[in-house]
């Protein structure tokens, strides 16, 4: 039996959670994290971990292991994930690795770039604003306009150490991971647009009603990394007063819609990944039949 991993990616809101645990108890598997922001301890709400009747299910891997002061980069991820499916697949299972952060699947699928980082450096930076690291970086790579996502701090970040490491430009140093082209088993997830939107927008109501105003005024202070959580900046912004409750469920909304688009672009570039349409009302059984359809060999093969 193929014991390498099997990637299941997609957009936040596209059902991927609840289909990774059917993947699991149908093909024999254990699910492995890949969302950037489940990896971190608490905000459990914000971020739509799993809950414990799922995780008794199935056991689940790299859900909650980071204080919410610490950093996490793709490269602290892979080092987490390696042994873990290492682990999984001496047990004879297969390991499941399901989330929307593109990044940190692409550290399991293609490896880690070698490219320069530096901690120390990385906490100079977080005293520039917004725009100063955005204009800082396309000084030093032009380059970066069309290789880096600017509205996502993050990677304007880690771009502009790069190029301050490396004294060259990042997208220079990126290109040759970025060719490279392994050959790895992985369903992204695809769903009409305005489904999508119907859903995410269901679903910031219910993190609402599940108490997500209360869990974020409860929160310690989160590094840097774990405050980019859509949700935290828009809950704390209305906790100031500076917004109504209904203004912030708006405002949320709109941001992950927003960072929808951009994983389905990341994901729409992976070669890698077989494309199934789905539909929001289609069941479970339903989007095993289309993903049979399209894999046939995996799901043939238990």
């Amino acid at each position: 039996m193929n014991l390498e991993p099997l990637y299941l990616v997609g957009p936040t809101a596209v059902g991927k959670s609840a289909l990774a645990i059917e993947l699991a108890e149908r093909l024999g598997g254990e699910i492995v994290n890949a969302d950037a922001f489940q990896l971190y301890q608490g905000m459990d709400i914000c971020t739509a971990k799993p809950s414990a009747a799922d995780k008794a299910r199935v056991p689940h891997h790299l859900f909650g292991v980071i204080p919410l002061g610490e950093i996490c980069d793709a490269q602290r991820y892979s080092q987490l994930a390696q042994p873990i499916i290492a682990e999984i697949k001496t047990r004879g299972l297969i390991p499941i690795i399901t989330g929307g952060s593109g990044l940190y699947i692409k550290s399991l699928t293609h490896g880690l770039a070698p490219l320069p980082s530096d901690l120390t450096l990385r906490k100079k930076l977080i005293h520039l604003t917004d725009s100063e690291r955005i204009k800082w970086l396309i000084h030093r790579d032009e380059n970066a306009v069309d290789n880096v996502n600017l509205k996502n701090d993050r990677h304007v970040s880690r771009a502009l150490e790069i190029c301050l490491l490396s004294g060259r430009p990042q997208s220079e140093l990126r290109r040759t991971w970025r060719e490279n082209a392994p050959i790895y088993r992985g369903i992204s997830l695809i769903m009409d647009r305005a489904e999508l939107n119907d859903r995410i927008h269901q679903r910031v109501l219910n993190m609402i009603d599940a108490g997500l105003v209360e869990e974020v005024r409860n929160l310690p202070t989160l590094s840097p990394t774990a405050e980019k959580a859509i949700g935290v900046r828009e809950i704390q912004t209305h906790l100031r007063g500076e917004q109504t409750l209904q203004e912030t469920i708006t405002a949320i909304q709109i941001a992950t819609r927003q960072y929808a688009r951009r994983q389905e672009k990341w994901f729409k570039r992976e070669t890698g990944l077989t494309s199934v349409t789905i539909s929001s009302s289609d069941s479970i059984p339903a989007v095993l039949k289309a993903i049979s359809a399209a894999l046939p060999d995996l799901m043939n093969s238990k």
